[in-house]
C-alpha cells in the first residue's frame, strides 16, 4: 500500500471511529447515561479503541472528539453541574477563567483517553514478551487505563478549578466535597472502568485476530 492509500485509509478510519462516538453521544441513554446531576459514559470506549487501532496520534483526535460531545451535551442538555464541561455556561459564572478551567476539563483529559491506553497496551505487550496470555491482558490494562485516566482526571481537576461552586451544586459543604468526588469514582469511575476494560479485550480482540493490532 502506497503512502497515498495509507492516509485516505487512515483518514476513512478516523472518519468511522469519530462518526460511532457521535452516535453515541446523540442516542438519549447510550453514551452519556443521566445518573441524577452527573452522567456515566460509555464514549470512551471507541476513543480507546481507536487508539489501540490507529495510533496515539489519531487517538488524541478521537479523544477530542469526545470532549465537543461532552461540550455540546452539557451545553444543550445541561444539569446543575454541567457548567464544569460547557465554557458557555462557566463564561456565565467565571468570565474567561471559567471558560479557560472548563475548556481543560473537557478536552485534556479525554484527549488523554486516546494516547495513555496505547503506551499501557505496548508496555505490557513488550513486559509480557508477546506471551499468550499477554494481549488480552494488555487490552484489559488498557480500557481500564483509559477509564481512569478519563475519571480521576475530571473529578480531581473538577475539585482543584471549580471546588466551591460544584460543592454548592452539589449541595455539599467544600469541606465535604472530595469525600463526594471519590465517592462518585467509586460508584460510577470504577464500574465504568471494569466495563471498559471487558469491552476492549473483546472489541479489541477482534481487531488483533483480524492482524489490524499486533
Amino acid at each position: 500500500m502506497n503512502n497515498t492509500s495509507k492516509k485516505t485509509l487512515g483518514l476513512v478510519q478516523v472518519a468511522l471511529f469519530t462518526a460511532i462516538i457521535f452516535v453515541l453521544a446523540m442516542v438519549p441513554g447510550l453514551g452519556y447515561i443521566p445518573l441524577g446531576v452527573i452522567r456515566a459514559t460509555t464514549i470512551h470506549i471507541p476513543v480507546i479503541i481507536g487508539a489501540l487501532v490507529l495510533g496515539p496520534k489519531k487517538g488524541a483526535l478521537l479523544g477530542g472528539a469526545f470532549g465537543l460531545t461532552s461540550l455540546i451535551n452539557n451545553t444543550l442538555n445541561p444539569t446543575v453541574t454541567s457548567f464544569v464541561f460547557s465554557p458557555i455556561l462557566a463564561a456565565e459564572m467565571d468570565g474567561a477563567m471559567g471558560v479557560i478551567k472548563s475548556t481543560i476539563i473537557c478536552f485534556v483529559p479525554r484527549i488523554l483517553v486516546g494516547i495513555i491506553p496505547y503506551f499501557v497496551y505496548r508496555l505490557i505487550r513488550k513486559q509480557m514478551k508477546n506471551n499468550k496470555t499477554s494481549m488480552v491482558t494488555a487490552l484489559a490494562c488498557a480500557g481500564v487505563a483509559g477509564s481512569l485516566t478519563n475519571t480521576l482526571l475530571v473529578m480531581n481537576l473538577i475539585y482543584v478549578f471549580f471546588g466551591d461552586t460544584y460543592a454548592a451544586a452539589k449541595e455539599v459543604s467544600y469541606q465535604a466535597l472530595y469525600g463526594t468526588i471519590l465517592a462518585i469514582i467509586g460508584t460510577n469511575g470504577i464500574p465504568e472502568a471494569i466495563v471498559a476494560g471487558i469491552l476492549v479485550t473483546a472489541i479489541g480482540k477482534v481487531f488483533f485476530q483480524s492482524r489490524i493490532l499486533n
